[in-house]
C-alpha cells in the first residue's frame, strides 16, 4: 500500500519512538478492512517497538485503528484509513503516543494535561480536506496527553449512514461527548480555550497586565504581518492581536498571482508570514476578537474575553469577509468548487463550466476575467437589472461564452461528495426550479469589511469600511488602517501588504512627531 519511498521516509520518522506502542485494528471481511488492515501490517513491519492485534468483534467502527503505548487503553482512533491529508495525523500520533514530544507551546500542552472532565471528541473529515488535519492532530494530541480525553477521527465518506444520521454538512465538524462543538479550521489553542471553562479569565488578567505597546496590530493576515514587521524593524514595542494569524489567506486553496512565487497555497503563505514575524520581537496574541475601541491618552482596545490593551498607536487590518450565498451545499463545497476570488482560483478552471453569482462590477468583472480561461460562464443575478457599469456589461455581452440569466435565486449547490458538480436557481419570473451543471461556483456578491465593533467610534464608508488617507491614517489620531478593512480599492494579497507597510511607515512618524510635541509641551 505504501510506496518504497514513503516507506523509507515514515521509517526513519519512526526512529524516533521512545516507548513502544501496540495498534489495534477492528476489522471484518470487506475491502476497505483489508486495505486498512495491510496499511498496519506494512508499519508494524517497520519498527519493532510497534506491535499490532486485530478485532473481529465489531465494538468499534469497522474499519478502524487505534493506536495507544503498550499496556493503556487506546484514546486516539482513525475510523477510516488515514491516507491524503490526514497521514501526518497518523505519522504524528504514533511518534507521540510513543513518547516522541510535541512541538506545540509548552503552556498549551500544560492546560491540556491539566484538563478535568471526561472529553470524548468525534471529528468528521475528509481525506481532501486542507483544514481538517489541524483539528484532528490538535484533538489527537489531547487525548495523548491527558487520559479523560478521546479522539476518533471518522472518515466521511466511508461511515455515509453517521453522516446521514447527524447531519454532517461540512468538514471537518467535532462532536464533543456526542453534541456539536465546532466546525472548520480550530487551533489547539482555540479548542483548549472553549473546554477550559477558566482559560479565558486567566488569559485576560495576564493581557491586561501587559505594558502599552508603541504599535498595536489588530489583526493577523497579510496586511498586519507587513504591519508587524515594518514597526517591529523600526524597534520599537510591537503586538498584533488577532483572531488567528493568517486570517481569510488561510482558506485559499491556491495563489498563483503573489508575485515572485508561481504557485503556493494559502496555509503556506501564512506559515511563511507567521515565521518572518517571529524573527523579530513581536507579541502575538492570537484566539482574540477586538470588541471596543476608544481614544484616551493611549489608544485602548477592549477584547471579547474582558481584557484591555494599550497602544500608543494602533493598525488597524482586521479585514473583510466574502459575503455569501447562505444555501445548503455551500459550506461544504467551500475549496471544492466554491470559491469567491476569481483571481486567485479561475485557473484552476481552465477548460470547465463555471457560474458566477452576483451581477455588480465585482460580478460582470470576474465573468469577463473567467471567459479568457474557462470553457463557459453562467452568471446568475438575483434582480431583474445589472448592477455592473455599463462598459462591464457591454464587454461581458459582447462574449460568446458568457451567458447571463436575470431573476435567478440560487438555492442550492450541488456536489458528489468530494467536488461541486453543479448549482440549483429558481426562476424568479415563473418560480420554476433550475439545475445548471458546473464544475466552480464563484460568489461575487460583495465583501463585508470586519468592522461591526467600530460603528460609532470612528469614521466608515456607507460600505462599512474604514476611511483612510495616503498614509494610512484614519479619523482619530494615532489610530490607522490598512487592507481590506480599508476603502482602499482591489482587495488583493499583495495590495493588503503593501498598505499595511505604508500604515506601519506611517504610524511610526505619527510616534515620532508626537514625542517631539510632548517635549515642546514639557
Amino acid at each position: 500500500m505504501l510506496d518504497a519511498n514513503i516507506k523509507k521516509q515514515l521509517d526513519t520518522y519512526l526512529q524516533n519512538i521512545v516507548n513502544p506502542i501496540e495498534i489495534t485494528v477492528s476489522v471484518d471481511e470487506s475491502a476497505k478492512a483489508k486495505e486498512l488492515l495491510n496499511l498496519c501490517q506494512e508499519i508494524a513491519g517497520l519498527n519493532e517497538k510497534i506491535s499490532l492485534k486485530t478485532l473481529t468483534d465489531g465494538s468499534e467502527r469497522t474499519p478502524s485503528m487505534a493506536i495507544a503505548p503498550v499496556g493503556e487503553k487506546p484514546r486516539v482512533r482513525f475510523a477510516g484509513i488515514p491516507m491524503g491529508h490526514e497521514f501526518t495525523s497518523l505519522v504524528l500520533a504514533l511518534l507521540q503516543s510513543g513518547g516522541y514530544p510535541s512541538k506545540a507551546d509548552a503552556e498549551l500542552i500544560e492546560q491540556a494535561r491539566q484538563l478535568q472532565g471526561e472529553f470524548h471528541f468525534e471529528t468528521y473529515i475528509s481525506l481532501s480536506c486542507q483544514n481538517c488535519p489541524d483539528v484532528v492532530q490538535a484533538l489527537n494530541l489531547m487525548a495523548i496527553l491527558n487520559p479523560n480525553v478521546t479522539s476518533v477521527m471518522i472518515d466521511g465518506a466511508l461511515f455515509q449512514e453517521e453522516v446521514t444520521e447527524r447531519q454532517i454538512m461540512a468538514v471537518p465538524t467535532v462532536l464533543l461527548n456526542g453534541k456539536p462543538f465546532g466546525q472548520g479550521r480550530m487551533t489547539l489553542k482555540e479548542i483548549l480555550g472553549k473546554v477550559d471553562s477558566g482559560a479565558a479569565k486567566r488569559e485576560a488578567a495576564a493581557l491586561s497586565e501587559k505594558d502599552p505597546y508603541d504599535v498595536l496590530i489588530v489583526g493577523g493576515g497579510p496586511a498586519g504581518a507587513a504591519a508587524a514587521i515594518y514597526a517591529a524593524r523600526k524597534g520599537i514595542r510591537t503586538g498584533i492581536v488577532a483572531e488567528r494569524f493568517g486570517g481569510q489567506v488561510m482558506d485559499t486553496v491556491g495563489i498563483e498571482n503573489f508575485i515572485s512565487v508561481n504557485y503556493t497555497e494559502g496555509p503556506k503563505l501564512v506559515a511563511s508570514l507567521e515565521q518572518h514575524v517571529k524573527e523579530y520581537e513581536v507579541d502575538i496574541m492570537d484566539n482574540q476578537r477586538a470588541k471596543k475601541l476608544r481614544r484616551e491618552k493611549l489608544v485602548e482596545i477592549d477584547l471579547e474575553n474582558g481584557a484591555t490593551l494599550k497602544s500608543k498607536a494602533v493598525i488597524l487590518a482586521t479585514g473583510a469577509r466574502w459575503r455569501e450565498m447562505n444555501v445548503p451545499g455551500e459550506q461544504e463545497y467551500r475549496g471544492k468548487g466554491v470559491a469567491y476570488c476569481p483571481h486567485c482560483d479561475g485557473p484552476l478552471f481552465k477548460g470547465k463550466r463555471v457560474a458566477v453569482i452576483g451581477g455588480g462590477n465585482s460580478g460582470i468583472e470576474a465573468a469577463i476575467d473567467l471567459a479568457g480561461i474557462v470553457e463557459h460562464v453562467t452568471v446568475l443575478e438575483f434582480s431583474d437589472t445589472l448592477r455592473a457599469d455599463a462598459v462591464l456589461q457591454r464587454k461581458a455581452s459582447s462574449m460568446k461564452n458568457i451567458n447571463i440569466i436575470k431573476m435567478a435565486q440560487t438555492t442550492e449547490v450541488r456536489g458528489d461528495g468530494n467536488k461541486v458538480v453543479g448549482l440549483t436557481y429558481k426562476d424568479r419570473k415563473t418560480n420554476e426550479m433550475v439545475e445548471v451543471d458546473v464544475a466552480g461556483i464563484f460568489v461575487q456578491i460583495g465583501l463585508i469589511p470586519n468592522t461591526e465593533w467600530l460603528k460609532g467610534d470612528m469614521e466608515l464608508s456607507r460600505f462599512g469600511e474604514i476611511e483612510v488617507n495616503s498614509h494610512g491614517e484614519t479619523n482619530i489620531p494615532g489610530v490607522f488602517a490598512a487592507g481590506d478593512v480599508t476603502n482602499i480599492p482591489y482587495k488583493q494579497i499583495i495590495i493588503a501588504m503593501g498598505h499595511g507597510s505604508t500604515a506601519a511607515l506611517g504610524a511610526f512618524d505619527y510616534l515620532i512627531r508626537a514625542s517631539v510635541e510632548d517635549e515642546v509641551a514639557a
